[in-house]
């Protein structure tokens, strides 16, 4: 028997194709030229193939025999005789796709209880050719009792295995074509297994687009089975049409986005480099994480030469703006609502400009920001702002103007980063009223600041939204300049590092920040510039900025150092809902260097609903060794875990 299998879409399309090849057996009886009798009565009918159980004889009166004749009944089923040659993926694909299964729980009659038996009779023989056991056979049969069972008994006969695989071509591969063969992974001797074959064939094509080959053909497989001997043997037609290197990038004129310049800036690849499909489809997802295409196709072309290959890129813009809105609550922040407006390509290439408000009951926002996207390079981000806010908090009040920019190298749910850094520079005025700490009495004063912010931080974690295992650790340094009647300085310093470990099911994640203010007495630096503690991203339990010291009105008032640590365990409950018992602890001080003396806890219980874009957070909790005037429950809403 020979028979050739293409490359389907699923494994599943390969199971038919086993089926298909099976001989069609066609019989006849009676002899052709009899002549028919119109008097004669008509022959009984053939049997529906399985036994019913007889309901006639359970019926006490003649009306009563039609009635259960044609009566329907919920019924029972059970494969035998597949135990210990089944595989789990044809076990999931018989339940997915059987007849019986799926209409399980729901009466039937004789006639669909016959249909539905030899329709997954079909399929479980199907199932069991594309493993390899050509010979298989499955009988049906229904036995009586109060519900009745529906038995598909399988024979699945010898497995049957190769006894040669052919590469015809692989030898033009060169050094290659023994990694090719084992990329393959089917050999001789191997079952004559479908699903191996499709995905042998799959590895086959990925290994030679990475191998540099961009125009590789990878022919329909050829099985030759010998029924009498149990083999097979499997012969496919491989041309891998020659290595090649990076030629120039190309996109479609006057496509509303950007050039060809910017998406040689974007790509990781740089002409004379070897081919590597792998490339290709990173560029694809790095120009759909950019929002400014709907459509984008990236193809291999010939190049200049026969040693070459062009990357021809076709893309069509998307809806460039975009209106966000936010809304928020933290005890000590109150409600808080946000709107902005997004004109994501206004700049081109992928100059974005936002114009972004907050209107809350503690905190009012404009500004305008201007983000430049893969600036000079793949995921650099050159950033300028300019905004004026009015803050609200208990240990002060601001009205602050600021113009700053920054260069840093992000990462994003698309391409997490292992390693990401930033570059900044502040200038700002701020007019700040807060209270002398001896005295109780106000005060207002006026600071002009300039900084340049730096940080560089560590993510080995999983996942940057919902991490369930790994590492992460940051720092960040800004040296600062204060003019508040005489200039002086002084430097910010802050570590934070976070640690997520499975087990059992649960997640259990730990933190930790310490943080540090050298140069400057407490008195001098602004109160928006001090190390504050509470709120949902610290010490959850208490109210934002609620830890730490106080003047004589029972304000805070901030520090100069800073230490936390909390630790919490994700609990799965329910679908996508879960549950989160945590514990935090930490406290402020006046001097330089931080200490571990006098610490704050908090402890609560929150709840997570894992959304497709990352989970949504409601924390409660409550302080257990408050401060005074401090309140007994916080509670925090917002998206992503607290860290």
């Amino acid at each position: 028997m020979v028979f050739r299998m293409g490359p389907p879409a699923q494994a599943a399309a390969a199971s038919l194709l086993v089926l298909m090849a099976s001989p069609t057996l066609a019989q006849s009886t009676g002899a052709p030229d009899a002549p028919l009798d119109p008097s004669a009565p008509l022959a009984e009918l053939p049997g529906i193939g399985v036994d019913w159980p007889d309901l006639v004889a359970e019926a006490a009166t003649p009306a009563d025999v039609q009635t259960n004749a044609d009566a329907e009944r919920r019924y029972a089923w059970r494969l035998e005789g597949i135990d210990g040659v089944a595989s789990a993926v044809l076990r999931q694909r018989f339940d997915e796709l059987s007849a019986l299964n799926a209409n399980d729980g729901d009466p039937a009659n004789a006639a669909q209880l016959d249909r539905r038996a030899r329709e997954d009779a079909a399929l479980l023989t199907t199932l069991l050719r594309a493993e390899g056991y050509y010979d298989a056979r499955v009988l049906t049969r229904i036995e009586s009792g109060p519900r009745p069972l529906v038995v598909l008994e399988a024979a699945a006969g010898a497995l049957y295995r190769f006894t040669g695989v052919t590469l015809a071509g692989v030898e033009a591969a060169g050094a290659r074509a023994p990694d090719l063969r084992q990329q393959f992974g089917v050999a001789a001797a191997d079952p004559v297994n479908a699903d191996a074959i499709v995905a042998g064939e799959a590895r086959l094509r990925e290994t030679l687009g990475r191998a540099g080959f961009p125009f590789a053909t990878v022919g329909e497989s050829e099985i030759v089975v010998d029924r009498a001997a149990g083999t097979a043997t499997l012969a496919i037609d491989v041309s891998p049409g020659g290595a090649r290197r990076f030629g120039r990038i190309t996109a479609n004129p006057n496509n509303g986005v950007f050039g060809a310049d910017h998406i040689a800036e974007i790509a990781r690849f740089s002409p004379g480099q070897p081919y590597d499909a792998t490339a290709i489809a990173d560029l694809r997802r790095a120009l759909i994480q950019t929002s400014l295409v709907s459509t984008v196709e990236v193809t291999p072309v010939p190049g200049a030469d026969q040693d070459t290959v062009d990357v021809a890129v076709r893309m069509e813009p998307a809806p460039p703006r975009t209106i966000a809105g936010e809304l928020g609550y933290g005890t000590g922040e109150g409600a808080r609502a946000e709107l902005s407006w997004t004109h994501r390509n206004l700049f081109p290439p992928e100059g974005a400009l936002t114009v972004r408000g907050v209107a809350g009951l503690r905190e009012q926002l404009a500004s305008v920001v201007f983000r430049r996207a893969n600036f000079r390079g793949r995921d650099r981000v050159l950033t300028l702002q300019a905004s004026a806010a009015h803050l609200e908090r208990d240990a002060f009040e601001a009205d602050t103007v600021t113009l700053a920019g920054s260069l840093e190298r992000q990462t994003n749910i698309f391409f997490q980063k292992t390693w990401t850094w930033s570059l900044g520079a502040e200038l700002l005025a701020s007019d700040e009223r807060d209270v002398e700490r001896a005295t109780g009495l106000a005060r207002r004063r006026t600071f002009l600041i300039g900084a340049l912010p730096t940080s560089l931080s560590y993510d080995g974690s999983d996942d940057l939204l919902n991490p369930t295992r790994g590492f992460r650790l940051g720092g960040r340094l800004s040296p600062e300049l204060s003019l508040q009647g005489a200039a002086f300085g002084y430097t910010r310093m802050q570590l934070d590092a976070s640690v997520y470990r499975p087990v059992a099911g649960v997640v259990l994640a730990a933190r930790t920040r310490i943080g540090s203010i050298l140069g400057a007495p407490r008195e001098q630096i602004a109160p928006s510039r001090r190390f504050y503690a509470g709120g949902g991203a610290s010490v959850r339990g208490y109210g934002y900025q609620d830890v730490g010291p106080r003047d004589l009105n029972n304000d805070p008032i901030g520090g100069r150092s800073l230490t936390e640590f909390s630790i919490e365990a994700r609990v799965p409950v329910w679908g996508q809902f879960g549950v989160v018992p945590f514990l935090d602890a930490g406290n402020i001080y006046t001097s330089p260097l931080p200490k571990f003396s006098g610490m704050r806890y908090g402890a609560g219980l929150g709840v997570r609903y894992y959304s497709s874009f990352g989970p949504i957070r409601v924390d409660v909790g409550t302080p257990l060794n408050p401060q005074p005037g401090v309140a007994r429950v916080a509670v925090y809403v917002s998206l992503g875990q607290a860290f």
